[in-house]
């Protein structure tokens, strides 16, 4: 009797520690199967992570943070501008109407007008059509043109609309609305305005839309998970080491340049629907898009090789392919080939005065 009863009890224990065994497992597989998530966030005591805002570490460092959250938390991708908010104010000059992209009106009004006057008669909108303009005064006292302002006098200003963006070419009937909008303007001001020729405007237009479509140059290529997908947090997490933060738009992460105002150097493009999530932990992701826009940034920042490292990085850290966009995986020689075409690409550019990372090329490829 006593051996049955010490045989039933072993055979009792046993079938605990595999029904236990068994759980553990379970457990463990439907973990594995989920998406990603982002690791638990150390705190501020143990640990300093770089953050975005102005501040030092213990070292005397430049501190980064991510808009009061710290850097291993999850920043609300809603909350964070795309780029940092640029106003130069001790520039008087402006450079934001040339004639390489831009058909320049003239307006000479009888005496100097008021910076007051001339902003009450502005256009209610500097667009005609798609494409946008500018009205600059000549400032009597500094001799400088600039955008009218209060306080000020101007003898002379001009209006510059920009003839082609990548909506395509200005045509006749948004540079009759620009004519229309800046008669009214110099009927208010008491300005005889001067207007280059639309037949001749128009073929100009025609030709610069022309060469920009066949210089522009934007790259991406697609992150796609190999195994787990992975939540928003755990993307937010692993991008922000990379040094993306969040952007202005759903679904975007960009990787900011050093230039003050300048445009991202890269974006990290991922479904915006996860994005606006109330919880980034539900989410779940299986594709990330890498984005290079060519002609935003100088080729002297060398933002190809900016973007290879970043999806090397990132590919690694989130145990993904780098494929192109029908799916199919990129190896080294795919890069090689790019940045030969790229090479000549930023020589063309730079032979029509339309560099890389230019304030023309930044308008003109927009």
């Amino acid at each position: 009797m006593t051996t049955d009863w010490n045989l039933t009890t072993l055979l009792a224990a046993l079938g605990g520690v595999v029904l236990v065994g068994l759980l553990a497992q379970g457990w463990w597989s439907a973990r594995k199967a989920g998406p990603r998530r982002a690791e638990p966030v150390t705190p501020a005591g143990d640990r300093h992570e770089p953050s975005l805002t102005a501040g030092a570490d213990a070292g005397g460092e430049p501190a980064i943070t991510l808009d009061g959250h710290d850097a291993g938390g999850l920043p609300d991708l809603r909350t964070l501008d795309e780029t940092v908010p640029a106003v130069n104010r001790a520039r008087k000059t402006s450079t934001r109407i040339d004639a390489l992209i831009d058909a320049i009106s003239t307006l000479t009004p009888e005496s100097p007008v008021s910076g007051e006057m001339a902003l009450s008669h502005l256009p209610g909108s500097r667009r005609a059509g798609t494409k946008p303009f500018q009205v600059e005064g000549l400032n009597v006292d500094s001799g400088d043109w600039e955008l009218p302002q209060p306080g000020q006098r101007y003898s002379e200003f001009q209006a510059g609309l920009q003839m082609a963006n990548r909506s395509g070419a200005l045509n006749e009937i948004e540079y009759s609305e620009f004519i229309q909008k800046i008669q009214g303007f110099a009927d208010g001001i008491g300005a005889m305005p001067e207007f280059p020729d639309m037949l001749d405007v128009v073929a100009r237009a025609r030709e610069l839309d022309q060469f920009a479509a066949g210089h522009d140059a934007q790259l991406a290529i697609v992150l796609r998970a190999r195994g787990a997908a992975w939540t928003l947090g755990f993307v937010q997490q692993g991008a922000l080491r990379h040094g993306f933060v969040p952007g202005a738009i759903p679904g975007r992460l960009v990787l900011p340049a050093a230039e003050e105002g300048a445009p991202p150097l890269l974006t990290l493009n991922f479904d915006a629907q996860a994005a606006l999530a109330d919880d980034p932990q539900t989410s779940s992701l299986r594709e990330l898009t890498l984005a290079l826009d060519v002609l935003q940034t100088p080729e002297a920042l060398e933002p190809f090789a900016t973007w290879q490292e970043s999806a090397r990085g990132l590919a690694r850290d989130f145990e993904a392919d780098v494929c192109d966009d029908r799916g199919q995986v990129l190896n080294l020689h795919a890069f090689q080939s790019i940045g030969q075409e790229l090479a000549e690409l930023y020589k063309s550019l730079a032979a029509r005065d339309l560099a890389a990372g230019s304030a023309v090329a930044r308008r003109l490829f927009s």
